[in-house]
């Protein structure tokens, strides 16, 4: 059975994890490696992430010519 892809949350929890690792500077150099490692292919899975919600949204905003509008993310606070 294939393990589950982490969430996005998840992923940002365990990069957070690792970052604060990393900066104790206590690991040693292969573990250091390793959970640099792990967090490059975080990183780059949630930027996968983030690529793909935002066509999402480019897909579901059309203008009036039914083409795709792109306008920007405003707060409605």
């Amino acid at each position: 059975m294939a393990a589950k892809k982490p969430s996005f949350e998840e992923s940002l929890t365990r990069l957070d994890e690792i970052v604060r690792h990393l900066e104790k500077g206590d690991l040693p150099l292969s573990d250091s490696l390793s959970l640099f490692e792990e967090g490059t292919k975080l990183l780059s899975a949630c930027s996968k992430m983030l690529d793909d919600a935002e066509q999402k949204v480019v897909k579901l905003r059309k203008g009036a010519d039914r083409q795709p509008e792109e306008l920007p993310f405003e707060d409605e606070a």
